[in-house]
């Protein structure tokens, strides 16, 4: 009864001192307690209470009053049969709820409401001593929580086997995920029910299913639909100084577990030191899969931005020198090809060129001419310095230098012509995977950048982690990514991440991460089976829910075979449908990916890269359906004009467009960049047509889109010359 008698306390205090209680509702009896807590528009609750038997903090959450997430347990096991999962008791319970804006640096939003209702729970572990707090977040669109330990004498330093966090589901849904790997993210999505996911079956195509830990094992995020026609979407926001977290799928419990991944100690997932936290692990849940698309739920988690000034971070819009090396036959990163080649040994001027090194100042200086004339920011350069002669999947300690350029890429010359032509140079860092290497000449190579006027970066980490043992996910390259973005903010450079974790929202805390590859991009679509026509509407729907991704769209020579007779592979999309990737996936730094003269052939469509702007104001999800379709608009911060991108997957369909986001009383000019009527990604991929229309905040219209097909829009307010001409209404 004393215990019954302090949480009644408790539950009295808090009461009293917040007067809001809708918020919180605690249920007490002499051996229990319940504490719930709903969303800012009520839909959502959570239970969290601590079980009878073995006193283990659990959790549930229900939405319009049915359950969506089971009773899942919580906490953590450590090393040396250890545990801060068992045995707890409520120490105190705190309500409050928290509403402001921000304005971030770059995104799809001039302004970001976060708004939310917060339960902190603080728990004691009887047997220790020691105290573990779990934070909620409930958000309208989801919930969000994590575990915080302050600095105390019985929990300084430890080190956890493992998170035994669960997410257990209600029924054997719909899913959209990809394997378990600690190594890669690079896999198209697999389409099942959760009882029917098997890692170990997807075919990798170029990537292997050999770097799979468990069969059952899928990453995060994972998006899921009910037979309810409830969506679902498990992740987490704000990972730093922590394994990232993937999921292991119990099918007799219909349970997923938190998979961490591992340390090179055997036994270890994460090394703490309090005070500290964990990531925070996110759940989206609602009735209408727009609201996933239009969240900034994990960007909220995230802290507010760390760079005092940050008047240098500026959307990027760039062509570059890197599709050349992927379309077959058309160049190559190395200079020679001589293998087995020591950096540090190497007479580089005395080798034979392959005659097929794209990197050379002459075609460094054609692409700085294009951007040029067509208004593009910045041009790529990759395969510009030495090492690319043995670097791949050799797990060596030095490969690259960063600062040493191939004896025919002139780099004071190309650096001037670029500087004449107000074009930037973005820098190409390919550690291959060497994170130690980097990060000993990261100061050299970043004083180079800035010596020679390089304000952005491209990274990247192919290949197996050195130091040895370490993975692209554990807590070692979480820390070392975020180690070079601080790095990178400090010399004032924008940051490209390609091969890292997947991002969690922290281009919110360091905005010079402009974007991230962390996926399977276009360029499987030039050497593999490539990427099914779902995939970039799968990628809405998870990748980029943690921030931009660098995907590298706009290929207009659609079919490998212009290049090599007889090649099957393909970009898996119509032509109209890359032009619309531009807007349906978010990234302030964007690629015109093909080649100048592929887009010399088609200037009419070009015109829509030319045009879009890739930092909005405003964003508008119009329709979505995970796997299907996508439908989004965006008001560009630059000239406050609005584009609208329509993509669906395998199935031709009629994109719905409203267009009430408009200005009232203003006509508009709609140029529709669309499929043709005999469009087809597989048959006729580059059949497209563009037509002007116009369209007020009264238009409701329907465009056809072929089998993975779309449509762009650019809007612009009319004119009297434009309306004289008396363009058809849309």
């Amino acid at each position: 009864m004393k215990y019954f008698s302090y949480l009644c306390r408790v539950f009295i205090v808090h009461i009293m001192k917040r007067l809001f209680s809708f918020l919180l509702f605690v249920a007490v009896t002499a051996t229990s307690f319940a504490i719930s807590v709903g969303s800012p528009n009520q839909r959502i609750k959570l239970i969290f209470d601590i079980t009878l038997k073995d006193s283990v903090p659990y959790y549930q959450v229900f939405f319009d009053g049915k359950e969506v997430v089971a009773k899942s347990e919580m906490g953590f096991l450590l090393d040396g049969d250890k545990d801060l999962k068992h045995g707890f008791s409520l120490n105190s319970v705190d309500v409050k709820d928290f509403s402001s804006t921000w304005m971030p640096i770059l995104g799809q939003y001039a302004e970001i409401e976060d708004k939310y209702n917060n339960c902190v729970v603080s728990l004691v572990q009887n047997s220790t001593g020691r105290t573990m707090r779990i934070v909620f977040r409930l958000y309208n669109e989801g919930l969000a929580f994590r575990y915080e330990f302050d600095k105390q004498d019985n929990l300084g330093y430890f080190r956890i086997a493992d998170e035994v966090t669960q997410f257990a589901m209600t029924d054997d849904h719909t899913a959209w995920w990809i394997p378990g790997a600690y190594d890669s993210n690079e896999f198209f999505y697999t389409k099942s029910k959760l009882s029917d996911i098997d890692a170990t079956k997807v075919d990798g195509s170029g990537i292997g299913t050999n770097q799979v830990f468990d069969k059952n094992a899928v990453q995060s995020p994972i998006m899921m639909k009910t037979s309810k026609k409830l969506y679902l979407n498990i992740f987490e926001a704000a990972l730093v100084d922590y394994p990232a977290m993937h999921l292991l799928y119990n099918r007799k419990k219909k349970t997923f577990n938190a998979a961490l991944a591992p340390t090179p100690v055997e036994g270890v997932k994460a090394f703490m030191q309090t005070p500290c936290n964990t990531p925070w692990r996110t759940i989206f849940v609602t009735d209408d899969a727009r609201e996933i698309l239009a969240s900034s739920m994990i960007l909220n988690l995230n802290e507010p931005c760390k760079i005092e000034n940050t008047t240098w971070i500026k959307p990027v819009k760039y062509v570059g020198i890197w599709w050349q090396m992927h379309a077959p036959g058309q160049g190559t990163w190395n200079y020679a090809d001589v293998p087995n080649i020591k950096l540090a040994e190497t007479d580089w001027s005395k080798l034979t060129p392959n005659g097929r090194h794209a990197a050379t100042t002459e075609n460094t200086m054609r692409y700085i001419d294009f951007a040029a004339e067509h208004g593009f920011d910045a041009v790529l350069v990759e395969g510009w310095n030495v090492g690319w002669e043995d670097w791949a999947g050799q797990w060596k300690e030095e490969v690259f230098d960063f600062v040493t350029p191939y004896p025919d890429f002139d780099v004071k010359k190309v650096t001037a012509y670029a500087r004449a032509k107000g074009v930037e140079l973005i820098m190409h860092h390919e550690t291959s995977g060497s994170a130690t290497n980097y990060e000993r000449r990261i100061d050299e190579a970043f004083d180079f950048m800035k010596e020679y006027g390089y304000n952005s970066v491209k990274t990247g980490y192919v290949g197996r982690i050195i130091p040895r043992g370490e993975y692209h996910d554990g807590q070692w390259m979480v820390n070392h990514y975020n180690r070079v973005l601080e790095k990178a903010a400090d010399r004032r450079i924008m940051v490209n991440a390609h091969e890292p974790v997947r991002p969690t929202g922290l281009s919110r805390t360091y905005p010079n991460l402009l974007a991230c590859e962390a996926a399977r991009g276009n360029e499987f679509n030039a050497w593999s089976v490539g990427n099914p026509p779902s995939h970039e509407i799968d990628l809405a729907f998870t990748r980029l829910l943690g921030g931009a991704m660098d995907y590298t769209p706009g290929i207009f020579e659609i079919k490998m075979d212009y290049y090599q007779p007889g090649n099957p592979c393909q970009i898996h999309t119509t032509l109209a449908k890359q032009l619309a990737l531009y807007v349906t996936m978010y990234s302030p730094l964007q690629m015109a990916a093909d080649l100048p003269e592929n887009y010399e052939r088609y200037m009419d469509a070009f015109q829509f890269i030319k045009d879009v702007d890739v930092d909005w104001l405003d964003t508008k999800v119009l329709e979505a359906e995970p796997g299907e379709y996508i439908t989004i608009a965006r008001k560009g911060k630059k000239y406050g004009q609005w584009f609208v991108g329509a993509i669906t997957a395998a199935k031709a369909r009629k994109a719905v467009i409203d267009f009430s986001f408009l200005q009232p009383d203003v006509k508009y000019i709609a140029t529709v960049y669309a499929d043709a009527k005999n469009a087809d990604w597989q048959k006729n991929p580059k059949a497209y047509t563009i037509t002007n229309y116009i369209v007020t905040n009264e238009t409701k219209a329907k465009i056809q889109l072929a089998a993975s097909g779309g449509c762009a829009i650019s809007l612009k307010v009319a004119t009297t010359e434009d309306l004289e001409k008396k363009y058809k209404k849309l």
